[in-house]
Order: C-alpha cells, then structure tokens, then sequence
C-alpha cells in the first residue's frame, strides 16, 4: 500500500530583540491507501485427456505482456504482507465492496442463498457432458474460441481448420504467461464431476452440453497452465484453491456464482469452506451481475396478470455493440465491443492497469 505524507511548512520565526523563537512543525502522515485488484481455461484432469492436449474439465483473466513469465501481482499492506483481492465477477469488473447495486451483490448473500445436499458420487461419465463444440457454426470450437478470447494479442489461428497455433495467455491460477496454447487447459471453473455430484446428473443432455460449452459468462471457462489445472482435479474449495494467492477471493466469488447460476447445490464441506473464506479473508468480496438470464435477484411474481407489453415503435434502446477481434488495435479509447457474448473494452493499458508498450489501444475484456 502506498502511504503518502503531508508535510506542513515550517511557521513563522518570530524574532524579539532579546530571543529568537522558532516554532515549527513536522510532518503528519495521512492514513489513505490504494489497491491494485488483479483480475479477472483446457481442463482440469478427472480421466483421459483430449487429443487436443486438455485434460479433463473441472472463468477474469487479465494478461500478461508477451514473452513475459509474470508471477502475478498481488494487493500488498503498508508493511508488505499480502492483502487478499476481493473484487471480482466477470473478468475484469470490480464493483465496490460494499455496493449491492447492479454493478454487484455480496458473495456471501449469494452463497446463503445455495442449497446443501449431499452429493451423488456416482454415476458420472465425461461423456455424459458434450464438450468443445461449436455452437455458432464459425469452425472454431469452445477450446479455440476461449483461446481467441482470452488471447491479449490478437490470437494466430491456423486457416484450415480454427486451430490456434499462437497468442499471449495469462493463467490466473498460478500467475503465469504463455504464447503456446499447448501449455494451457481450459478450465471449467467448476469441474464437469462437480457439477454432476451437485445436480446435474438430473439434466437433459442438452443443457450439460450448455453448460460444458458456456461462452456467455466469462467466469464457467477459463484458460490456466495445464500442470496446475490438472493439480485441481475434480476437486471442491473446501480440497483446492489456486496456489495465487491475490486471485483466491475471486476464484471464491466465481465458485459461488456459477453454482448459483446453474442450481447446483454444495455439500456441508464445501458450503462452510467458503464461508469460512468470506467471512475471513475475503470478506467483503461481490458477485459482479450476471451475462445471462439468471441473477441473484429473480423478480417476484405479480400478484394479477400484468397487461400486455405495447410494442415501442421508436425503440430508444442504445444499439447492439459492434463485433470485434480480440487483441487488435481500436479507436476510441473507451469503445465497446463484443466476441463471443463477451464485452470488451477499447483500452491502453492491460486490466491490471500496466500500460501497453507501444501505448496503442486495443481490445482486452473489461
């Protein structure tokens, strides 16, 4: 934490013809400080691995500058001890702590608000749950499509087939860069086992596919270093959490958002874990406002039929966002853009507030 000083001028020197006296004062520190919140996926290992190099599944990145082999940066005190950054949800928003606004709800609302069950444990297979489809017919599966996202620069795609060959990728899980895609899994946040053992064994196949696929939330898919993705496994907050420690209360947050947002439940483990953890050192932490349909807040049901909805022949909705590659140089500063059901922002510098290098803007999720 940065402190800073304010230092008061010296008074006046009152001179008597006998005695000089000078009264001065020193210098009085102010308490303020800052944070530095860093934002925000092949899959984690629960079987066989994928041809494509993912392991089995298990969603804010922000990026690093290429080449680079960043650690990831972290909210410090005045002394230097590590302060846990709790400003989360869609990768790259950060709603005020004690907002409870649109822009966020507190986590731990949200978490009191998930059912506790036991879970299942049996009866899972991967291939219950249709993975890295392409759902928008482009050619690009999910596996590429997260790739493309995530990419800071624009991402290199093999012309035959959407096959990504190159980027610059961000793991949040371990704070490290990659420019080779082989070096990284997609992640679902919350294991395809998880999900499963926690309600979606009663699914239809249709929407396990949804949700092994979701693109609209950039919290269910996110692309980490292989090796620590398949250290996580199958395995709950209550047996794993990201060995980063600046990013735990979001992957908390993001936990808890995407279990509420698909009605899945949580054992009496995992529930008090994550309680535990946002009642302690994530205290405070918000669920940034959901991309689809679910909310934390569902509006109640009218107590009579309301009226038919006239149509507004002069829609005064602002227009749809323009459709953007990821990582390509933009104008103005400030714009948005959409891929892939993601807002991005037109910005020179990268989430974690570090400027580009070549001090051009460029499409980088918010």
């Amino acid at each position: 934490m940065n402190r800073r000083m304010r230092k008061t001028s010296v008074k006046n020197l009152l001179v008597f013809p006998a005695l000089s006296l000078v009264v001065a004062t020193g210098c009085a520190p102010i308490d303020s400080s800052s944070s530095t919140s860093v934002g925000d996926t092949s899959s984690t290992v629960e079987g066989n691995s994928d041809a494509s190099g993912d392991q089995q599944n298990s969603t804010d990145t922000t990026i690093a500058p290429k080449g680079s082999s960043a650690s990831g940066s972290s909210n410090v005190d005045a002394n230097g001890a590590q302060v846990p950054d709790t400003t989360t949800g869609t990768r790259g928003n950060t709603p005020p702590p004690e907002s409870q606004s649109s822009t966020g709800v507190f986590a731990l609302s949200v978490l009191e608000r998930i059912v506790q069950d036991k879970e299942v444990g049996n009866g899972y297979s991967r291939d219950l749950f249709r993975h890295w489809s392409d759902a928008d017919g482009d050619q690009c599966n999910t596996r590429e499509e997260v790739l493309i996202a995530e990419s800071l620069s624009r991402a290199q795609v093999d012309a035959f087939g959407c096959k990504v060959i190159a980027g610059d990728w961000f793991s949040p899980f371990d704070g490290l860069s990659h420019t080779d895609p082989s070096d990284l899994d997609i992640d679902h946040l919350v294991p395809l086992k998880e999900a499963w053992d926690s309600g979606a064994h009663a699914w239809s196949s249709s929407k396990r596919e949804r949700f092994a696929n979701d693109l609209s939330d950039g919290r269910v898919l996110i692309a980490v270093t292989s090796g620590v993705n398949r250290s996580k496994g199958d395995r709950d907050p209550s047996q794993w959490l990201p060995p980063r420690g600046a990013y735990t209360c979001t992957y908390v947050s993001d936990w808890i958002a995407v279990k509420f947002q698909w009605g899945l439940s949580m054992d009496s483990s995992e529930w008090g874990r994550l309680k535990n953890l946002l009642n302690g050192q994530c205290a405070g932490t918000t669920i940034a406002a959901w991309e689809t349909s679910s909310t934390p807040e569902p509006p109640q049901a009218p107590s009579s039929p309301a009226p038919a909805e006239e149509k507004d022949e002069n829609p005064t909705d602002a227009p749809a966002l323009p459709t953007i590659r990821p990582g390509a140089f933009c104008t103005p500063e400030g714009g948005l853009g959409t891929y892939s059901e993601r807002v991005y922002v037109c910005a020179k510098t990268r989430t974690t507030g570090e400027p580009y290098g070549d001090g051009r803007a460029r499409w980088r999720q918010q």
